[in-house]
């Protein structure tokens, strides 16, 4: 009866420290993304109130990037305050080993990180998807727009004084397939439309190929390979479409449907929800690391070693898992495995360091 109260007591003390590691990261984050924001906005005609908004919306998203550092460094700092307190002696009298005290942790982690996944990522991207909305009115770049729907590709562009509707049915390596290309003044008056068989967009000088053209007066002249001239290429398209965090679960999954109807390659959207599908199992085994080390290191009290610590295996697994990721992208490794391999590292890790705390 007295370890189940015990244990209570502990889940409330290890949830309570990830909520003060996150508020410190997230004060931290909300300073830095401050500046950031002002800085971007200083040649802008707005005030003060802009930048806190950007800041406010922005900050649930970049925190959400930082919970495997979040989680590793709480569990450090739950061990030093239950061990200042001797709960620690206390728990081992009552039977409590150090295997139980890691499978403990990890129930309670894999448990927080769900509630992590399922309510604060999908805040976190609604947010993120209303900050970039605001953001985009901004920028350099808010004349260019490219969505993916259901029905395929639809571009704005503004080239040369031109407003410019381009629609293609689908994507294929770095081609746009059926295309149609209308041009408008500043009126939004037409002023001609081209349509082709295809366009090879690997430059911002696209090549099209069986065209046939219409002028303003109707007139049509038919051509068997055509230079026209953009602020687009595939490489600009696919940054348009890049910022997937700004998308719910849900969200994402409407958008994959989307992008294999329009031939477009879903390898990001499929590692991004990987992503989410392995985020429950990396913040847990981020705690199982953080709980044998602790161990290991006899509940070491000293803050920086514990914060070397922290830094070195965060640092390590965020370019661990930004490489393979990076490897999925480009086709070298398979998507899932991508970004699974960090997770995969992080299990064998704690695997020997729990058959090491089974041996003493």
């Amino acid at each position: 009866m007295l370890i189940n109260i015990h244990k209570k007591y502990l889940i409330k003390k290890f949830c309570k420290k990830i909520f003060l590691i996150s508020l410190i990261f997230l004060i931290l984050v909300l300073i830095i993304n401050l500046i950031e924001e002002t800085n971007f906005l200083k040649d802008q005609n707005v005030n003060f109130i802009t930048p806190v908004i950007l800041t406010l919306l922005n900050a649930p998203s970049l925190l959400n990037e930082m919970f495997p550092f979040i989680f590793l460094i709480s569990t450090q700092f739950y061990f030093i305050e239950i061990m200042e307190n001797k709960e620690i002696n206390t728990l081992k009298q009552f039977g409590f080993s150090n295997i139980n005290m890691v499978k403990f942790l990890f129930s309670i982690s894999i448990f927080v990180a769900l509630l992590i996944v399922i309510i604060f990522y999908s805040l976190s991207s609604i947010l993120k998807n209303e900050y970039l909305k605001i953001k985009n009115k901004y920028a350099e770049d808010n004349k260019y727009l490219a969505v993916i729907t259901k029905n395929g590709i639809w571009i704005k562009d503004t080239y040369n004084e031109k407003i410019v509707i381009i629609n293609s049915d689908k994507i294929i390596d770095k081609n746009l397939i059926n295309v149609s290309i209308t041009e408008f003044n500043k009126e939004f008056n037409m002023k001609k439309n081209i349509i082709a068989k295809k366009a090879y967009i690997n430059s911002s000088e696209w090549i099209l190929y069986e065209v046939v053209t219409t002028d303003s007066d109707n007139l049509t002249t038919n051509h068997k390979e055509l230079v026209y001239e953009s602020n687009f290429d595939y490489e600009k398209i696919n940054s348009l479409f890049s910022d997937l965090t700004a998308l719910t679960f849900f969200e994402l999954l409407r958008l994959k449907k989307d992008y294999i109807n329009a031939g477009y390659s879903v390898n990001e959207i499929n590692i991004q929800l990987h992503k989410i599908y392995s985020t429950p199992f990396l913040l847990a085994l981020m705690t199982m690391i953080a709980t044998i080390v602790m161990i290991k290191n006899k509940f070491q009290k000293n803050i920086l070693i514990n914060l070397f610590i922290g830094i070195f295996f965060s640092v390590i697994i965020y370019y661990l898992s930004e490489f393979s990721n990076l490897l999925g992208v480009n086709g070298k490794l398979p998507i899932s495995l991508s970004v699974w391999f960090p997770v995969f590292v992080l299990f064998i890790l704690t695997t020997i360091g729990l058959l090491k705390l089974n041996e003493e």
